[in-house]
């Protein structure tokens, strides 16, 4: 075929794929009626993740898996927030690994509101001025999130979703490599990239900010000056990416957590976060695990935290492969709380995939 052949075919292939899109927007709309007359939530993540995985099953290609997600994140994005717009609310400010998180979960059609601190998003999502909240909880170069951890202690709200975010530095500037004499970033930025920065920039100068937004809009209206960040800081700044992934690791991922009032049901791979405080005699530890090792139940993270509650007292936080509802699951949470003094099931969500 002519290419003229191919872009006729290629603009009747879009006809009929932006005829399809509407109809499937018309039948959502439907369903927002019936979501709205019995008070039913609009995102459910447990949905989505069976419309991905059932993509999954059928994409024969030459598209990738990733690339059909991305596409179909967008679409029930934009869709849904014609049944009702999503508000989220997430560490800010604009323009962080944070927000990118926020967008790999709810697409780029979710009204963002960035607060100040992590308390901050909790709160703000338990006055249900906002539907989610999205926090970190761990990354795998440093640990726990001890503010997201420790706000788990009095609040109620839900885990209900998960996203595994890789994080990756980019040095952005307006200016060339070579003429770069001053860089600013957050200090954890710095650390991850400080082979690379030592190898390629040995002699700029390293200026600490609160943010990787922050440096690149200082950075922006600097001659020589460079930040180091999230892709997203570029263009609202005017910056150009003048070298990609220069963080040492090249496994660095941050775990994000979406927080909200609602539960979400089981999908066949799903992940459990709880809370548990044991009582203070010998074994306890070892009573926690054992029943969960009976039953075959993979225990993928237990981190310790002060209680708050008494100098010395200590609360576990367990995360687990399965749903509260799974019968295993059940069996096991039954025979450990012999020797809890407190337990209490943060969430059961759907497991969250790497994203690049």
């Amino acid at each position: 075929m002519s290419l003229d052949e191919l872009r006729a075919r290629i603009d009747a292939l879009d006809a009929q794929i932006l005829g399809m899109l509407n109809e499937r927007a018309r039948t959502a709309i439907e369903i927002g009626k019936i979501k709205h007359s019995t008070d039913a939530v609009y995102y459910v993540p447990e949905r989505e993740k069976a419309v991905y995985e059932k993509l999954k099953a059928q994409n024969q290609g030459p598209l990738p898996n990733d690339a059909v997600k991305s596409i179909y994140r967008e679409i029930m994005s934009c869709i849904r927030a014609l049944e009702k717009p999503t508000t989220v609310a997430f560490l800010g400010p604009r323009h962080t690994f944070s927000e990118l998180a926020v967008k790999r979960v709810f697409g780029a059609t979710a009204e963002l509101h960035p607060m100040g601190t992590l308390a901050d998003v909790f709160t703000e999502v338990e006055r249900q001025h906002y539907d989610y909240g999205v926090v970190p909880v761990e990354s795998s170069l440093g640990g726990g999130v001890s503010d997201t951890l420790d706000r788990f202690l009095t609040s109620d709200l839900k885990i209900i979703n998960e996203v595994l975010l890789h994080v990756t530095q980019n040095l952005l500037s307006k200016s060339s490599l070579d003429k770069i004499v001053k860089i600013y970033s957050k200090d954890q930025s710095f650390f991850q990239c400080r082979n690379w920065l030592q190898a390629n920039l040995p002699h700029a100068e390293q200026v600490y900010t609160s943010s990787t937004a922050e440096a690149a809009a200082i950075a922006s209206h600097e001659e020589g000056a460079a930040s180091i960040g999230s892709i997203l800081a570029a263009e609202p700044h005017g910056l150009s990416i003048i070298a990609e992934r220069i963080e040492d690791a090249p496994h660095n991922y941050t775990r994000f957590l979406v927080v909200g009032r609602q539960a979400a049901k089981p999908t066949g791979k799903d992940k459990t976060s709880l809370l548990v405080s044991v009582k203070n005699q010998p074994g306890a530890l070892h009573g926690l695990i054992v029943p969960f090792a009976k039953a075959g139940i993979d225990l993928t993270k237990i981190e310790s935290r002060p209680s708050r509650k008494k100098a010395w007292n200590y609360v576990f936080f367990i995360d687990l492969i399965g749903h509260v509802d799974d019968p295993a699951v059940k069996q096991a949470l039954e025979e450990m709380s012999g020797t809890c003094s407190e337990m209490k099931v943060l969430g059961s969500y759907p497991q969250g995939d790497v994203e690049s």
